[in-house]
């Protein structure tokens, strides 16, 4: 009992209130979407062990019987992550290739995923034959070819490199952003004269 209660402190509770952004040592994200962050908890661990540097903080501290921090808001890790250069294929993958939108309509919601060439006309599960669909788009479609069907596609389906996904992530914006981050989260943007 003693532990569900800690587990739901730190999902519903404080953990997700300061979190921190996590950079990598080159101070990029390690993910733009998700975005790589910690909870506080996490990122306090990680600096007491000296896996991080400290880059920005909350006005908050965080107290234990022998010391306090302030509680990290942004850090960057002592050792470069190589970035992954094979992309996973996944429902999320897929989604975020295509932008979270229906390659037929181009709406936004109710997605799923539909085989170009159907499964029951031979066509494979990959990168090549497989793109988000909404549901109303999937039914039309059915086991049919896309002339069959009337639709079309926006764009051929490919098969992303992990540097595109990070590119099509930095396209959406994170609910919490705390004003210590932009700097790393936007390094690239116009700056105001």
């Amino acid at each position: 009992m003693d532990g569900d209660f800690r587990t739901n402190f730190v999902r519903e509770g404080s953990g997700r209130s300061h979190p921190a952004l996590v950079l990598n040592a080159d101070f990029r994200p390690l993910s733009y979407y998700p975005l790589s962050i910690w909870p506080w908890q996490e990122a306090v661990k990680a600096v007491w062990l000296d896996r991080v540097d400290v880059v920005a903080t909350y006005d908050e501290m965080v107290h234990s019987p022998s010391t306090e921090f302030l509680i990290p808001s942004v850090v960057v890790l002592k050792d470069y992550v190589a970035p992954q250069k094979r992309v996973a294929f996944t429902r999320f993958n897929l989604f975020l290739r295509d932008g979270f939108c229906c390659q037929y309509c181009g709406s936004r919601g109710d997605l799923t995923f539909d085989h170009v060439v159907p499964r029951a006309r031979g066509g494979i599960t990959s990168w090549e034959n497989v793109v988000a669909a909404c549901s109303p788009c999937n039914l039309r479609k059915g086991s049919k070819s896309l002339r069959q069907s009337g639709l079309n596609l926006r764009k051929p389906p490919r098969q992303p490199t992990a540097e595109q996904l990070r590119q099509v992530g930095r396209k959406f914006q994170p609910s919490h952003v705390h004003h210590t981050w932009m700097d790393y989260l936007y390094w690239d943007a116009e700056l105001e004269a």
